[in-house]
């Protein structure tokens, strides 16, 4: 891949400004600090800058030429609530928050091909460079949206990315078609309370709990088609405060994911199980739902058009066709509503290299969500140069 010149000179630059962002991590719709230091950048190299839109999300508006045409790029600004492990001198600086997803590299990249979109490339139209807040609680695109994100910002096209450890820097990956769609669940046994000696004197909700995690699975096994993909995880589980007392209540907590049909069956299986099982225990059950995301749905042309441009960019052996995922990811919203394509961007080590991580990471793989993770810099100039030659071939100047 030829980088482009100018992203190589400045990629110390670049580099120290994502360490800076992943030493400084803020959770969704907080993003004041990160939001202040992409406005400053884009007013400095000539951006229409607007701040606040949809909370802390900031859009960057840049025209050349007279061409009506325009399109979106977007990057994710929010971290996570984690507990960073790792130890090298920019780690998280904020206790229990992390960018342990890469959003700071996201930010750092886009604003790299946002300089060269301003001081070198040769377009005609309208570049909307998106930088949302809270994608990890699956609600910046929606509140940007709602802010009125495309009636101000009209576009043809809107394009994101998400770094990908498991292929290479330099390496790139699409996928036509639909994703997964997910929710969020609460589910809520209540029982009665008694001393753990006299249990007979209660209602236990705990043995209600763990024979409904195990029957949870059968809606997976035997309720779905098994052609369809789609997964249920109880991720947390709370009950009881003290070793000699029967709690009265007990809370599990998870995801469940899938095509958006396969979805809803699996909701309405959970919410009748949880009720049925609830009372052939003598408890009351209840379910709770938030957090939806729908599926990323990538438009077909669009797809091709990105597919194209990564053979013409990388060479066909540098790209991937990837298999479908559970993960969930907010920028369905915005295929929504415009056409567009969701797409990957190698982060992992390249051929020859061991590791990518510095002195001080901390134990384990370097994987998303993981408390060890930290972005592959590399990555920076390979992303920013694609971004640049996606813009200059949606919007060719003439």
């Amino acid at each position: 891949m030829q980088i482009i010149d100018s992203l190589t000179r400045h990629a110390g630059e670049y580099t120290r400004f994502r360490r800076d962002l992943h030493a400084h991590p803020e959770l969704g719709f907080e993003e004041h600090r990160t939001a202040d230091r992409v406005a400053h950048c884009l007013q400095a190299w000539g951006y229409e800058v607007h701040r606040g839109v949809g909370g802390t999300g900031v859009v960057g508006l840049l025209r050349k030429g007279s061409s009506p045409r325009s399109v979106a790029l977007r990057a994710d600004m929010d971290a996570l609530p984690i507990h960073e492990l790792n130890r090298f001198p920019h780690s998280s600086t904020i206790d229990g928050k992390m960018h342990a997803c890469g959003h700071d590299g996201h930010t750092t990249t886009l604003l790299a091909a946002a300089r060269v979109l301003a001081e070198e490339a040769a377009f005609g139209g309208s570049v909307v460079l998106v930088f949302q807040p809270a994608e990890e609680i699956i609600g910046g695109a929606r509140a940007m949206i709602e802010d009125g994100l495309f009636d101000r910002f009209p576009i043809d096209a809107i394009f994101g990315f998400h770094n990908f450890v498991n292929l290479p820097v330099g390496d790139f990956a699409y996928r036509f078609g639909s994703g997964s769609a997910m929710c969020n669940f609460k589910l809520t046994l209540e029982g009665r309370s008694a001393h753990a000696a006299m249990p007979h004197l209660g209602l236990d909700p705990i043995p209600a709990a763990c024979q409904l995690v195990q029957s949870l699975q059968t809606l997976i096994s035997r309720n779905k088609r098994p052609i369809d993909p789609a997964v249920l995880s109880v991720t947390m589980m709370h009950a009881g405060e003290a070793t000699n007392v029967v709690p009265s209540n007990c809370v599990l907590q998870g995801t469940v994911r899938g095509p958006e049909p396969v979805l809803q069956l699996l909701k309405q299986g959970m919410e009748e199980m949880v009720r049925h099982t609830a009372a052939a225990f003598g408890l009351a059950g209840h379910t709770e739902w938030s957090g939806y995301c729908p599926s990323v749905d990538n438009h077909p042309k669009e797809t091709e058009f990105v597919r194209q441009l990564m053979l013409d960019v990388v060479g066909a052996a540098h790209v991937h066709e990837r298999e479908a995922t559970m993960g969930g990811e907010d920028f369905g919203y915005y295929l929504k509503c415009r056409p567009g394509a969701y797409f990957w961007v190698g982060s992992g080590p390249q051929a020859g290299d061991t590791d990518h991580r510095l002195p001080g990471h901390g134990p384990g793989p370097c994987t998303l969500h993981s408390a060890s993770y930290d972005f592959n810099d590399a990555l920076i100039p390979v992303g920013a140069t694609f971004w640049v030659r996606l813009v200059e071939r949606w919007l060719p100047a003439g």
